[in-house]
């Protein structure tokens, strides 16, 4: 039985990374001669205070040097004795400076799942991050943008990079349902700008209109309200492949904003319109000009069904498969 372990930051976060890491485990689960379960990492509570301390005094870090091994514990007090034989990691890339810590000491085979090509750089202390990439059995990427980050960073390990596909479940969004006068949105890390382009939304849109952000909201909730809007708003930013855009257009949503780099690879039109990051004026510009865009989800029921087979279950179980066969 050979026991696939992804290691992952606080389930408290619920984000779309350790969404993903779920799906991935239940699906190994499933698989005969495999199991899988998810090891979550926090600060110890020391550390937590300290650094609670640093910022209410206004003491900035002078370097960055990411997670350090003797500040973190592993929760809910599993007990990790990890066996070369049996065991096989997974690591975040945030974490991936730690494999000479957890791993590589122990000489436990372990991939690198990289999910944002933009947060490869998990420490400034480089070595320990070349020798974390160096001794990976595989890299996993999802995307090419990522890829290309991989590449470019670590040309010498592109050999390694190993893709992985995405899933978003279509069938739970009600695409029938009727559509309401309403903008969708999540601030995502841009916070300033989505508060920009909604105070401007506000002031220029029909009264008949309305806005909502859809941030922290249950799962539930969120396909339930963005299967009655009509537009949602992006912004997305360096992110390897941002997930809610592909979720507000399986919908029936007109996309309009920023593509993250990796959402380049499925922003087309007419589905998608990008916006160059921070052209407020413009964002808004294409909000009111397609207020009135009538037959839209019909008009693109093509467009969808492509994205809804490219980001298939099927297509990320049959990647699940390819890379345990590697294994």
């Amino acid at each position: 039985m050979k026991n696939i372990i992804f290691f992952s930051d606080s389930p408290k976060t619920h984000t779309g990374g350790l969404k993903i890491i779920n799906q991935f485990s239940n699906y190994i689960n499933s698989i005969n001669g495999f199991k899988s379960s998810i090891i979550y990492l926090e600060k110890k509570s020391v550390f937590k205070w300290i650094d609670s301390i640093k910022k209410k005094i206004g003491k900035k870090k002078k370097t960055f040097n990411g997670w350090k091994f003797r500040e973190l514990k592993i929760q809910k007090n599993y007990k990790l004795n990890l066996d070369r034989e049996s065991d096989f990691v997974i690591l975040p890339e945030i974490f991936a400076h730690l494999a000479e810590d957890f791993l590589i000491s122990s000489k436990i085979p372990y991939a690198i799942f990289v999910q944002n090509g933009y947060a490869i750089f998990s420490t400034n202390e480089y070595n320990k991050l070349s020798l974390a990439y160096r001794k990976a059995k595989f890299i996993l990427s999802s995307s090419k943008d990522i890829d290309e980050c991989i590449s470019t960073v670590f040309p010498e390990f592109k050999n390694k990079i190993l893709k992985v596909s995405l899933s978003v479940d279509s069938k739970k969004f009600n695409v029938n349902s009727k559509k309401s006068n309403l903008i969708t949105y999540m601030p995502r890390k841009l916070f300033r700008h989505s508060e920009l382009v909604v105070s401007f939304l506000q002031k220029l849109l029909p009264q008949t209109w309305s806005i909502k952000s859809i941030q922290n909201m249950p799962e539930k909730k969120v396909f339930e309200i963005l299967s009655k809007s009509k537009i949602f708003l992006s912004f997305s930013e360096l992110e390897g492949l941002g997930l809610p855009p592909i979720e507000a257009a399986l919908a029936g949503n007109k996309v309009i904003g920023y593509t993250g780099e990796g959402g380049k690879e499925y922003w087309k039109k007419p589905i998608f319109t990008e916006i160059k990051n921070g052209d407020v004026k413009l964002f808004c510009k294409e909000v009111l000009k397609n207020l009135d865009n009538k037959r839209f989800v019909k008009k693109t029921i093509k467009q969808r069904k492509s994205l809804s087979l490219k980001y298939s279950t099927v297509n990320e179980r049959k990647s699940i498969q390819n890379f345990l066969k590697n294994l």
